[in-house]
């Protein structure tokens, strides 16, 4: 694991914070995936039998900015707290998750709980490899009342029937986060 410099790294994540940030004032994901190198994987738990898996800059383009994302379009994800390990390359962000539509209580629906993203940065301002981590009990409880007051997009309720049918849904048997990191690493 190689160290980098300091500043480099505080300027990727302060890269990667502004595009997160205007990703979501407009919606569009897409370009989120520049951020990735060719060979990255991003991946997060999606229950305890299935891991969300885009392997390489194609995949995170089209699944984890794209299909994943489908239904999402203006939700917030404000971090609150970075913290970068520049000895081994790593940056942990916390985030907030802020729909763009408030509950009968008139104040924005959020996923409360914490959620966070932990990265290895590969080099010229791109990530190797990024994995997610949040509250599931919470979102379902959140996705859960928005569908109830019928606030769900169409594409948000279209999703959640594909369940594990969605790309990128992987089998727990077809993946293992730390040895898959070890490879990178090696």
């Amino acid at each position: 694991m190689p160290a980098f410099p300091r500043d480099e790294l505080q300027e990727m994540v302060d890269r990667w914070v502004a595009a997160n940030d205007e990703a979501g004032r407009t919606g569009d994901w897409s370009h989120m995936a520049e951020f990735f190198t060719d060979d990255a994987v991003y991946s997060w738990t999606t229950g305890p039998n299935w891991d969300f898996v885009a392997k390489g800059k194609q995949q995170i383009k089209e699944w984890a900015f794209g299909s994943e994302m489908s239904g999402l379009e203006h939700w917030t994800y404000p971090y609150v707290r970075t913290l970068i390990d520049d000895q081994k390359g790593e940056f942990i962000g916390i985030w907030r998750q802020i729909a763009p539509v408030k509950g009968p209580d008139d104040v924005n629906y959020e996923i409360r709980g914490t959620g966070g993203s932990w990265f290895r940065y590969g080099g010229d301002f791109k990530w190797a490899w990024q994995r997610d981590f949040f509250d599931h009990a919470c979102a379902g409880a959140v996705f859960g009342a928005m569908a109830k007051n019928g606030q769900l997009t169409p594409r948000m309720l279209e999703r959640m029937k594909k369940g594990s049918d969605m790309p990128g849904w992987t089998h727990k048997s077809e993946f293992d986060w730390f040895s898959t990191i070890a490879d990178i690493e090696a």
